[in-house]
C-alpha cells in the first residue's frame, strides 16, 4: 500500500487526503494547529470547485451550509450610498455555492473515509528525499518512510523556503493587505453585506450564523510580511483611521470581545515548478490566489482531484508532471486576474476610486454579469479539458 504524507488540513491537504484514501493509499495528515477550526470567513465554490465538490458527493452536504446573499451595498466614509450590487446579477445559470470556510473543512474532515490518521498540534520538521522513499521527521520527534510528501501549508509553507525557494523569492505582493475576524452581530444584516469603502481600503460585512458578523478588511500597503498577533489592532486602527463611525464601532466591539485578526499580504505564489524529487506543493503553498480570485478553495479541489487521477495512472515522478501541466495553465490565468482586479477592488487614488464607482454606477449589470460568468465558464473549460 502506498504511504503519503500531507502538511496542513486545510481545503487543498484534506482533498488531497480524501481522494488518495479512496485510491488505496495510507494517510497520513499533521497540521500544526490544535483544531481545524479556523474562522467564519466567507468562501465560494463556482466552476472547477464547484465540479470538483460534485464529483467528491459534497455538494448535496454543502447546500444545507451554503449562505444566499442578496446585496452588497456599497457606503463611503460619510455613509451615502455609492453602488448597489445584486449577486443574483453575477451568478445567474451558474453553480454556486457561498458559505464559511469552517464548514468547508468540517465538510471535508467528516468524509474522509476511516483509518486516515490526523495529528494535530504536529508539523513537518525536516523531509529528506531518496529514490527509494521520503524519510519524514515530524515535530514531536516521531518519523516514518512515505512514497509521496504533500506540503499543503499555506502561502507561508515554511519547507518551500528550504526546498523550493525562500518568500522573497516566490512570494508576489499585489501592494495590498487584508484583515478577517468576527464578532457579535450588531449590525442585523440579514442577507445583505455591507461595504464601507474610501480611497485604498473597503471594509465588509456579511452575517454568520449564531448571531455573529464576519469582518473583512482590505487596504493599500507597501508593507508586507507577517504581523505580530500584538501589533494587529492598532494596525488597522491606523488603517481605519478616517473610515465611517460603524467601522471604527465594530473595531472596538471586536477588541474587546478578545477576537485575534487574521492579518497578511494580498500576495501570489509563483513557482517555476510545485514538485522536486517525492514532495509536492499543493493549494495555496503552491499558487496562491489571493481571496480577489475567488477561486482559491475551488482550485485547491481541483488541483487534489487531478493529482489523484494521474497517480491512478502513473508513477509518482510522471503524475507530478501531469498534474502540474494540467493545472497550471488555470493557475496562471486567475493569477493575472488577481493582478487586474486588485487595483479595481480597492482603488488607491481619489481619482481612481471615484472613477471606479462612476463606472460601476453606470455600467449595465448584466455585462458585469456576463463577464463574471464568462471567466468562471473559461475556468469550468479549461478544467474539463485538464481532465481529459
Amino acid at each position: 500500500m502506498p504511504s503519503v504524507v500531507i502538511s496542513g488540513a486545510g481545503a487543498a491537504g484534506l482533498a488531497a487526503a480524501w481522494w488518495l484514501a479512496r485510491a488505496g493509499w495510507r494517510v497520513t495528515v499533521v497540521e500544526r494547529a490544535s483544531d481545524l477550526r479556523t474562522g467564519g470567513y466567507m468562501m465560494s465554490l463556482s466552476g472547477p470547485g464547484h465540479a470538483a465538490a460534485a464529483r467528491m458527493g459534497l455538494v448535496s452536504k454543502l447546500e444545507p451550509l451554503a449562505y444566499t446573499v442578496e446585496e452588497n451595498v456599497y457606503r463611503d466614509r460619510r455613509g451615502r450610498e455609492v453602488l448597489r450590487l445584486r449577486f443574483h446579477d453575477f451568478i445567474e445559470g451558474l453553480d454556486y455555492l457561498v458559505m464559511r470556510r469552517t464548514d468547508l473543512i468540517a465538510a471535508l474532515r467528516a468524509d474522509l473515509p476511516e483509518g486516515v490518521d490526523i495529528r494535530l498540534g504536529t508539523m513537518i520538521a525536516d523531509v529528506e528525499d531518496s529514490p527509494d522513499g521520503a524519510s519524514v521527521r515530524f515535530s514531536d520527534g516521531a518519523t516514518c518512510k512515505a512514497d509521496l510528501v504533500l506540503l499543503a501549508d499555506g502561502m507561508r509553507s515554511a519547507l518551500r523556503n528550504r526546498l523550493f525557494a525562500p518568500d522573497s523569492d516566490c512570494l508576489k505582493p499585489l501592494g495590498y493587505r487584508f484583515a478577517v475576524y468576527e464578532l457579535k452581530d450588531r449590525l442585523g444584516l440579514g442577507a445583505d453585506f455591507v461595504s464601507y469603502a474610501e480611497p485604498g481600503h473597503i471594509a465588509e460585512y456579511y452575517t454568520l450564523a449564531e448571531g455573529r458578523v464576519a469582518a473583512l478588511h482590505v487596504w493599500h500597503s507597501h508593507e508586507t510580511g507577517p504581523v505580530p498577533a500584538a501589533d494587529r489592532w492598532e494596525l488597522l486602527s491606523q488603517v481605519c483611521a478616517r473610515s465611517h463611525p460603524t467601522v471604527h464601532a465594530q473595531l472596538i466591539a471586536a477588541r474587546e470581545e478578545g477576537a485575534v485578526p487574521l492579518v497578511d499580504d494580498l500576495a501570489l505564489v509563483d513557482l517555476p515548478r510545485w514538485s522536486t524529487g517525492r514532495v509536492l506543493l499543493l493549494g495555496d503553498a503552491a499558487h496562491c490566489l489571493t481571496l480577489i480570485s475567488g477561486q482559491g478553495a475551488g482550485m485547491a479541489l481541483t488541483s487534489a482531484a487531478i493529482l489523484a487521477d494521474a497517480l491512478g495512472r502513473s508513477a509518482i515522478p510522471e503524475a507530478l508532471v501531469e498534474h502540474e501541466a494540467r493545472l497550471r495553465p488555470s493557475i496562471i490565468r486567475l493569477q493575472d486576474r488577481s493582478r487586474k482586479m486588485a487595483g479595481m477592488f480597492v482603488p488607491h487614488s481619489p481619482v481612481a476610486f471615484e472613477l471606479r464607482n462612476l463606472f460601476m454606477r453606470h455600467v449595465p449589470r448584466k455585462w458585469i454579469g456576463r463577464y463574471f460568468i464568462n471567466a468562471v465558464n473559461a475556468e469550468i473549460l479549461a478544467a474539463k479539458g485538464a481532465d481529459g
